[in-house]
C-alpha cells in the first residue's frame, strides 16, 4: 500500500476554511449594521459622572484696570 500524499487534506481545509470565514464576516456585518453594536447605557453614565461642581473663579488682579473709578467722591444735601 502506497500512503496517500498529506496535501490532499488541503484540497479540504482551504475551501472550507474560506467559507467560514465568509460566513463570519458575513454575520459581523450584518450586526454591525443592524445596531446590534450600537451603545444604548453609555450616555446614562456619562450623565451620572458628569462634573456639576461650579468653575473656579478667575484669579483676581491686584491693581485696577486702567480707567476705572478708585474712588467715589459723595457729595451731601448740606454742601450746596
Amino acid at each position: 500500500m502506497t500512503p496517500e500524499p498529506p496535501l490532499d487534506i488541503l484540497l479540504l481545509l482551504i475551501p472550507l476554511s474560506v467559507a467560514l470565514v465568509l460566513l463570519i464576516g458575513a454575520g459581523f456585518w450584518w450586526s454591525v449594521s443592524s445596531g446590534q453594536f450600537d451603545d444604548l447605557e453609555g450616555p446614562a453614565h456619562r450623565i451620572l459622572a458628569d462634573d456639576d461642581r461650579a468653575a473656579p473663579p478667575p484669579p483676581m488682579d491686584t491693581k485696577p484696570p486702567s480707567g476705572a473709578l478708585t474712588e467715589i467722591k459723595l457729595s451731601s444735601v448740606d454742601d450746596r
